[in-house]
């Protein structure tokens, strides 16, 4: 089943195109990973997708359902990256609130239950004039959640928690994508993307420029591989026929005692080498391979 899917979905505003014409899906079960730098259009893309403002041009569905539609609201939760709460209410009073807005309304055990999910449940009988930016981050998790939705909206669900508190709710991800929800979410972590993301997409000036999982984005970032062998050393009857077999598999050849390192155009040369280095005797005890990473693809752009 399709979760979110968008057909040339665009918005202007005035002569302004802000979203450009996107086709995207997103399947049941997903994290999926939005990034893009600031002003990119992110949050108008997911603010036209949870119907708080209405597209220029095209169509999306939600769980299936074309949007806007009121009924399919209730099937999802959103949490923006700035939550506001009523600063005289608790957590519990907010999750009660809120729960009851979205048509299921949950009793005191089930909030508990969900503050405790987001590491609130200490916090439970305080007002929210009290909580601090990370407190409140997590009590905008706990009302996306509060009524079991599924599919969830997360704008930047980490930004302002400590390292603890992050991986807390890192964790909190995963177990909802067990429990089959999909997750959509923004994040200028981008190791925190790379880490529970099943798929991403990258956002350049209204414009989904390139999307996939991370294997598939390092393929088509990547022109060349450095790849460092750790191995036994070489019988000297061998260095010479060695090195000139190796200084033409790749370029940047750097020969010590127990590691080479040489950068190479393609994977399949890693497989060459070893058997190279077994039909010597030599034996290969790592190999470690240079991959640009999330943040290396993101800043190329």
């Amino acid at each position: 089943m399709t979760a979110i899917e968008t057909k040339q979905l665009k918005k202007f505003y005035g002569a302004v195109q802000v979203v450009q014409g996107i086709d995207l899906v997103v399947e049941k079960g997903e994290v999926f990973g939005f990034l893009g730098r600031n002003g990119a259009g992110k949050s108008t893309f997911i603010n036209m997708l949870t119907g708080i403002i209405q597209p220029s041009s095209g169509t999306y569905s939600l769980l299936g359902v074309m949007g806007p539609n009121d009924q399919v609201k209730k099937r999802i939760g959103v949490m923006p990256d700035y939550s506001t709460f009523y600063g005289s209410l608790t957590a519990i009073d907010h999750l009660k609130f809120l729960s009851a807005l979205s048509g299921k309304p949950i009793g005191r055990h089930g909030c508990l239950e969900v503050l405790r999910l987001v590491g609130l449940a200490d916090h439970a009988q305080i007002k929210t004039s009290k909580y601090s930016f990370g407190m409140k981050k997590k009590l905008g998790i706990a009302q996306a959640i509060i009524h079991d939705p599924e599919l969830i909206f997360l704008d930047e669900p980490t930004s302002g928690l400590d390292a603890e508190s992050a991986i807390h709710i890192h964790n909190l991800i995963h177990d909802l994508q067990k429990r089959g929800k999909t997750i959509f979410m923004t994040s200028h972590n981008l190791d925190e993307v790379e880490k529970i993301c099943t798929r991403i997409a990258i956002m350049k000036d209204g414009e989904v420029i390139k999307i996939g999982t991370m294997d598939e984005l390092r393929s088509f970032y990547r022109s060349t591989l450095t790849v460092k062998f750790k191995h036994s050393p070489i019988p000297e009857a061998f260095q010479m026929t060695l090195n000139e077999w190796l200084h033409s598999a790749g370029t940047d050849l750097e020969i010590k005692e127990s590691y080479v390192t040489i950068t190479l155009q393609h994977e399949k040369k890693i497989a060459e080498i070893i058997r190279a280095f077994n039909q010597y005797k030599i034996d290969v005890y790592r190999v470690e391979v240079d991959e640009p990473s999330l943040e290396e693809i993101f800043l190329d752009e």
